[in-house]
């Protein structure tokens, strides 16, 4: 059965933290909102607690670190909607444990970089058919860092803060490849936020997190394309 909302948002990453507060704030806007999701068991708790509050959510599995699994998710959102209004690219991970780059495992940047940088680019390249096809254009949203601007890099999480700043790139690569298409790509910081990434002691709610990557996602001007915001703001790279 074909969703009957006119307004399609899929969310990587978003059955905890900020992605399930961007498909939260998204579906009280409107939206059929598509929760991608690695975790099966979290994925189908996160949709159907959406559903239970009245909104419309879908599960698909999504591994973004996995080429079929991407394209599988493609399969079944196929059956749902016949394009996409919204794509945020939220899926990622911090694995440093507390090394500088003098030190820094390979492996583990190998790990970050599959999943931070290469799988945002699979899921957009894979969906984008369907973003095309949006009739108010499409907008694709990257859930970057602050610890990926160049401006103040230091040493922190030096393979997080790297695949950041490479995720950064992606955005304006795809920003200048798709401005004729009318499909505006940006990034965002959202800050140091209380999820499991960013801890307890985190100085941000997931509300905050999320409410500009909603903007950029409904109310942003469709021409602001290849930026990086941080409340509402374009910030420096």
């Amino acid at each position: 059965m074909k969703t009957e909302n006119q307004r399609t948002a899929l969310i990587t990453g978003a059955n905890k933290g900020i992605g399930k507060e961007v498909a939260r704030q998204l579906a009280q806007r409107g939206f059929a909102v598509f929760i991608g999701a690695r975790d099966l068991a979290k994925g189908r708790e996160t949709s159907e607690e959406l559903c239970r509050a009245g909104y419309e959510a879908t599960f698909i599995q999504l591994d973004v670190t996995d080429p079929v699994s991407i394209r599988n998710a493609c399969g079944t959102f196929s059956q749902k909607a016949d394009h996409l209004d919204v794509l945020v690219n939220n899926a990622g991970i911090l694995e440093d444990h507390g090394e500088t780059i003098v030190k820094l495992n390979p492996e583990l940047l190998d790990r970050t970089f599959k999943s931070n940088v290469s799988g945002p680019i699979m899921v957009i390249q894979d969906f984008l058919s369907y973003l095309e096809k949006s009739p108010t254009g499409g907008r694709i949203i990257n859930v970057s860092s602050g610890a990926g601007a160049l401006t103040d890099m230091d040493t922190y999480a030096p393979a997080y803060s790297i695949s950041k700043t490479a995720l950064n790139a992606v955005t304006k690569q795809f920003a200048g490849a798709l401005r004729n298409q009318k499909i505006a790509v940006n990034c965002v910081d959202p800050g140091w936020v209380r999820t499991d990434m960013g801890g307890t002691s985190a100085s941000r709610p997931v509300e905050k997190g999320a409410e500009t990557i909603v903007w950029l996602a409904t109310d942003a001007p469709q021409h602001e394309t290849g930026k990086f915001w941080h409340d509402k703001r374009e910030i420096d790279w």
